[in-house]
Order: C-alpha cells, then structure tokens, then sequence
C-alpha cells in the first residue's frame, strides 16, 4: 500500500518509526536510543584505547584512572547530547537514510570539537591524537551500524497491526499516517464500515489497500477473537461514536487497545489529555503546562534560586535602603497587588521607586502616556526619583 503522507512523521528511515507516531512511545525510543549512544560509545572507548596500547612502530599509551575514568564520563555524555541537538534522536524515523547519514556525521563533529574543547579547558595533558582518532572512527562506524541495522526494529518491539473502525475521510487520513512510515513496523489487518451507506469508500479503500479488507460492524468480535490486532482506532463522526459502545466494551474485554480520533471538537491549539476524577472519564483541553511533577520542580527551583539570589545581593540591600531614606520620604517598599495564574491575586513588593505622592498624580500624567490601554508608561515620568531611575535602570527595585 502506498500513499501520499500528507504531514511529516520524521527524518530518518527505520524499522521503529511505528513509535514516532504516538507521543508516549516516542520518548520511550529516544531514552532508548540516547541509551544505546552511551553504551556504543563506551564500546568504542574501550576498543580505540586498546587497539592503540597494541599499535606497533608507535610510543607508549596509557591513561591514568582519574583522568581516564573523566574522559570515559564526558564522552558518553557528550556523544548522546550531540545526537539529540542535531536530531539523530529527537527525529528519529521517516525514510531517508541519506540524512541519517548526515546527521550522525554531523553529531561526530559536534561531539569532537565538544570533547576537543574539554581536553583544552580541563588541562589533561598529551592525550593520544590517533587514540581520539581511533575512538571518534570506530564510535561513528558503530553508530552507523547501529542505526542502519534491522535490530533498530527489534529495539523498537514487534510489528504492530492496526483495525481502523470507519471508511470516511477521517479513517482514510488515519490510514495514510500508518502507510506513510512504511508497512514492515505496521500494517492495516482490516476496516469496519460504520455506517452502509459508506459505500463510495468502501471501494476506494479496496482499491487502494489490496491488504486490507473492508468488513461489517457484526464481524468485529471475531476479527479480535482471530487475528493479532494490537491496536483499534475509531475514526468515525459524532453521530456514529454513540453507536460503538458495545465495540469499546469488546476492546476492553479481549485487552485490545483503542484509540478514538476526537476531531469532531472545534479546531483549538490546546493539547488533550483524558483524565479521570473518581471513575468519571474527563477528556481534558489545556493550552497551559499542567505537568504536576514538573510544575513542582520549578516551583521547587524558583523558591532556591530566589533565596540564592537574594543572599548574593544582600549587601547591597542596606546601602539601598539608606538611599531611599535618605533621598525622599515615604515608605520603603512599594506594595501592589499583581494578577497571577488563573487570576490569582497576589501581593508584590519591591524597593520604592517613585515619589510618595506618585499616585494622587496618575491623572497629571494621562497625556504622557506611551502605551494603550491600562498600562502607563512614560519615559522621562517626572514621578521617578532621581535614587528610584538608578535603581530601575539596573532592575534594583525589584
């Protein structure tokens, strides 16, 4: 079967690409081969420094522990942090080997002028030039190996085959994404009509997937019962999804997964995940990070880094404060309340910049005014002290 994939799905041609379809699996396989670079490149260490020990016509080599052990550690780090910002990871799939090729070139220079770069600043003395070449040689060679070979597909799980539930233009754009990565990691096993009157699609399917046939809906049980089937997508319209309950049921029952195409929302750039509160199934929209652990972690890293920060600049807290005193009257800290996420409201403090009476006078102000709407802004805003516009201008107040 053969179509026009009518959006990208990657870069390079391999047996695993199955997996860049779905998020969740995607970044399983770039852990993955982020892991296989590490172990590669420890191999490759290994062998360039004992091929070069047994050179002949060439003076003695050896490293010492600690700086072998250091050059080991940078190396395996280096060398999958290169793979994954030219794209060898973070774009693994598609069906160009070329590029593939390119990139994992491309990751080699990076890493050597990276490990190169370490070598110079961290002052290890004379490393070999032909071990480095050795190790840089025979880690590429691996990796292209690694990459081209047919065990990527082993390392990316057993071929996956698909039932797609609806013959419309819904369930022919899904199959034209499983096609388009190339049917040794996925195959179509079969469509169900879900309506009959899907006629006219049922005979474009037919003819264009030779593959895969064009079944009724009271054939579904059996299919799961007789065929492999790893995964049912129903990629049908709104009125035919409060039909299939009972087919969802079959998938539950048979510990078939099924995925339901959810297009018939309004097009929104938000990201959808199903949530559940109790039992009850929420099909969630959010255009927000709504990451929990992540969230917390920054939270986590604001709160240290605010405190780092706030002792760093504790000395000149007080010569601050003493300018403000001394140069104008009124309150040390200027408070404000400020509207945060989901219009939280909450208190911000920071040192006095303006004259005490800085508010009475806004009106004054009106026609000075550079922005629109709420905002004021003014460059040369007579209000600032002449302490506040030094602080402002090297974001002291805050």
């Amino acid at each position: 079967m053969t179509f026009d994939c009518p959006v990208p799905v990657g870069d390079f041609g391999l047996d695993y690409s199955y997996c860049l379809m779905f998020h969740r699996r995607r970044e399983f396989l770039r852990l993955r081969l982020a892991l296989a670079d590490m172990i590669i490149t420890a191999a490759s260490f290994g062998m360039a420094y004992v091929l070069r020990q047994h050179l002949p016509s060439m003076r003695e080599f050896y490293l010492l522990g600690p700086t072998l052990i250091g050059l080991l550690l940078s190396a395996i780090v280096i060398w999958p942090v290169a793979g994954w910002t030219v794209g060898v990871s973070r774009k693994a799939g598609g069906n160009d080997t070329t590029q593939l090729v390119a990139a994992i070139i491309k990751q080699a220079v990076w890493s050597t002028a990276a490990l190169v770069s370490l070598l110079y600043l961290a002052k290890l003395g004379d490393i070999s030039r032909s071990f480095v070449l050795l190790f840089i040689g025979i880690n590429t060679v691996l990796l292209l190996a690694w990459r081209l070979s047919p065990l990527m597909g082993v390392a990316a799980g057993a071929k996956r085959h698909f039932v797609i539930v609806g013959i419309g233009e819904d369930a022919w754009n899904v199959a034209q994404l499983i096609e388009s990565i190339g049917n040794r990691s996925s195959e179509i096993v079969a469509f169900f009509r879900d309506q009959p009157e899907h006629t006219a699609g049922r005979s474009a399917v037919e003819a264009a997937c030779p593959g895969a046939r064009v079944l009724e809906l009271s054939m579904f049980q059996q299919m799961l019962k007789d065929h492999i089937v790893d995964e049912v997508i129903f990629a049908v319209d709104r009125q035919s999804m409060q039909t299939l309950e009972d087919l969802f049921l079959l998938c539950e029952e048979e510990g078939v997964k099924f995925r339901v195409m959810v297009n018939f929302f309004p097009a929104m750039a938000s990201e959808v995940t199903l949530d559940r509160l109790y039992d009850l199934p929420l099909l969630t929209f959010s255009t927000t990070p709504d990451n929990d652990y992540l969230l917390f972690l920054k939270r986590i890293i604001d709160v240290i880094g605010a405190i780092g920060i706030l002792l760093f600049f504790s000395p000149l807290l007080l010569p601050i404060v003493l300018a403000i005193k001394l140069t104008s009257k009124g309150p040390l800290l200027f408070m404000q309340q400020r509207c945060g996420l989901n219009g939280r409201l909450f208190r911000l403090y920071k040192f006095r910049s303006m004259y005490e009476d800085a508010a009475a006078r806004r009106a004054e102000m009106e026609g000075l005014n550079e922005m629109d709407g709420p905002v004021f802004k003014c460059a040369n805003d007579p209000r600032i002290t002449t302490v506040g516009r030094f602080l402002r201008k090297y974001s002291l107040d805050e």
